[in-house]
C-alpha cells in the first residue's frame, strides 16, 4: 500500500498540472452547491405561492433579492480575485451562502426572507468568478472551452438537482426546511474547496505594479474596459440570454401548470430536464467553441438565434399544448443555459493581462442588472395580463435587439 502511494505521488510530481482535472471538479462542485437553493426557486414557486401568498412578481423579486448585492459585489470580488487565493476568496463566500440559508429558514415572514436572500448574494458574489478564474489558469486555450463549459455546467446542475429535491422536502416538511437543504449544500461546497484547491504549479506573471493615483483615477482606468468592441459584445449577449436563462427558470412550471393544465410534479419535471440540458448545453457548446474556426463568439450567436426561434413557439397557440412547450423548454434549457461556456471562456481571453478577476466580475456584474429587474418584470406582465405571451414576446424582443447588434459588430471585426 506505501509503495502504490508513493508511486502515485511520484507520477503527480511528474506531471503537477494533472490536478487541474481535480480542481475542475472541485469548482464545478462548489458552483453547483452555491446555486442550489436559488436555482430551485423556479420549481418551488407554486409551494411559496400557496405558503407566503405570493404573486408571481413578489415570486421573482425572491430571485432578484438574491442577485442584488453581486450588482457591486461581483466587482468587489474580482478585485479580491486578483490580490488573494480563490481558495479563501471563493471559500468563504460560499460559507457566508450556507450560513444565511441557514438564518433564512428562521424568516417570519417573506420580507425577512428577502433579507436573508441579500446576504446569499453577498456570499455567492464570490463563487461565480472565482470558480472560473480558478479553471482559466489551469486550462490553456486548447481546453479553456470545454472545461469552462465543465464548470459552468454546475449552475444548471445544481438547479436541476434543487428542482427535484426541493419541492419533495417542501411537501414532506415545508419551506423552511427547504432552506436549511440548501445551507447545508452549500456549506459542504465550500468546504470542499477551501481542503482541496491549490493554485496552478507554475507561478502567475509578475504584474506591473499598481500606480499610486488616487483610487477614483484606478476605477476610471478599469471602467475603460468597457468601450472595447468585445467588451460590449459581451455585455449585450449577456445581458439578453441571461434574461432567458432566469425566465425560463422562473416561468416554466407556471407556464405548463397555468396554460398547459400540466400538473405541479410533472411540471417540475420538465424543468429538470430542461436544466440538465442546459448542463449538456454548456458542455458541448463550450466544446466546440474549442474547435470552431469561427471562434467563441459564433457560438454565442448561434444560441441567440435558437433561443428567438423557441420563445416564438412559446407566444402562439401550439406553445400550450403540453407535449410542444415541454419539448420547447428542453430547447431552450439547452441554449438558453448552454450559451454560458463559450461566453465565460471568451471573458476570459479578451481580459486584459492580470485583470482576469476584474474582468469577470465586470462582465457578471452588468448581468446582474438583467437579473434582478427581469424577474419581476416578467412576474408583473403575467400579473396583469393573465397570460405569458408578453413575458416571451419580451424576451424575444431582447434577444433580437442583441442578436443584431453584436452580429454586426462581429462582421465588422472580422
Amino acid at each position: 500500500m506505501t509503495q502504490q502511494t508513493a508511486a502515485r505521488a511520484g507520477s503527480q510530481a511528474r506531471d503537477p498540472w494533472r490536478y487541474r482535472w481535480t480542481v475542475l471538479g472541485i469548482a464545478t462542485f462548489t458552483q453547483a452547491t452555491s446555486g442550489f437553493f436559488v436555482g430551485g426557486i423556479g420549481a418551488l414557486g407554486v409551494h411559496l405561492q400557496s405558503a407566503l401568498d405570493l404573486s408571481t412578481a413578489q415570486l421573482g423579486l425572491l430571485v432578484s433579492a438574491a442577485q442584488l448585492v453581486p450588482l457591486a459585489g461581483l466587482l468587489v470580488a474580482g478585485e479580491l480575485l486578483d490580490r488573494y487565493s480563490e481558495r479563501w476568496v471563493v471559500g468563504i463566500g460560499a460559507g457566508a451562502v450556507g450560513l444565511a440559508l441557514g438564518a433564512g429558514s428562521l424568516a417570519p415572514g417573506y420580507t425577512a426572507l428577502l433579507v436573508a436572500l441579500l446576504v446569499v448574494g453577498m456570499g455567492y458574489s464570490t463563487v461565480q468568478p472565482g470558480g472560473s478564474k480558478s479553471v482559466a489558469s489551469w486550462f490553456d486555450a486548447s481546453q479553456r472551452g470545454f472545461a469552462m463549459g465543465i464548470r459552468q455546467a454546475g449552475l444548471p446542475l445544481g438547479a436541476a438537482l434543487a428542482s427535484a429535491v426541493l419541492p419533495l422536502v417542501a411537501e414532506e416538511f415545508g419551506w423552511r426546511a427547504t432552506l436549511l437543504t440548501g445551507g447545508f449544500v452549500s456549506l459542504l461546497g465550500a468546504g470542499v474547496f477551501m481542503g482541496c484547491y491549490r493554485r496552478p504549479p507554475t507561478p502567475p506573471a509578475p504584474l506591473e505594479k499598481e500606480p499610486s493615483d488616487p483610487l477614483a483615477a484606478q476605477l476610471r482606468a478599469r471602467l475603460q474596459m468597457l468601450r472595447e468592441p468585445s467588451t460590449v459584445k459581451i455585455m449585450l449577449s449577456g445581458t439578453s440570454l441571461i434574461s432567458v436563462q432566469y425566465g425560463v427558470g422562473i416561468l416554466t412550471v407556471l407556464h405548463l401548470h397555468r396554460s398547459s393544465s400540466v400538473g405541479i410534479e410533472k411540471a417540475a419535471l420538465v424543468l429538470v430536464a430542461s436544466q440538465g440540458a442546459g448542463v449538456a448545453g454548456r458542455i458541448c457548446l463550450a466544446a466546440w467553441s474549442d474547435r470552431s474556426r469561427s471562434g467563441r463568439y459564433a457560438i454565442v450567436l448561434v444560441c441567440m438565434v435558437a433561443v428567438i426561434a423557441g420563445l416564438a413557439v412559446l407566444t402562439t397557440p401550439a406553445g400550450r399544448e403540453p407535449v410542444v412547450a415541454s419539448g420547447v423548454f428542453v430547447w431552450l434549457g439547452f441554449f438558453g443555459f448552454g450559451w454560458y461556456g463559450p461566453w465565460v471562456a471568451y471573458v476570459t481571453e479578451a481580459a486584459p493581462q492580470g485583470k482576469t478577476g476584474f474582468a469577470l466580475g465586470l462582465a457578471m456584474s452588468v448581468n446582474q442588472i438583467a437579473i434582478i429587474t427581469v424577474p419581476p418584470v416578467l412576474g408583473l406582465l403575467v400579473d396583469l395580463t393573465s397570460s405569458f405571451t408578453p413575458a416571451w414576446a419580451l424576451l424575444s424582443l431582447l434577444t433580437v435587439v442583441a442578436l443584431a447588434v453584436t452580429a454586426a459588430a462581429e462582421l465588422r471585426t472580422r
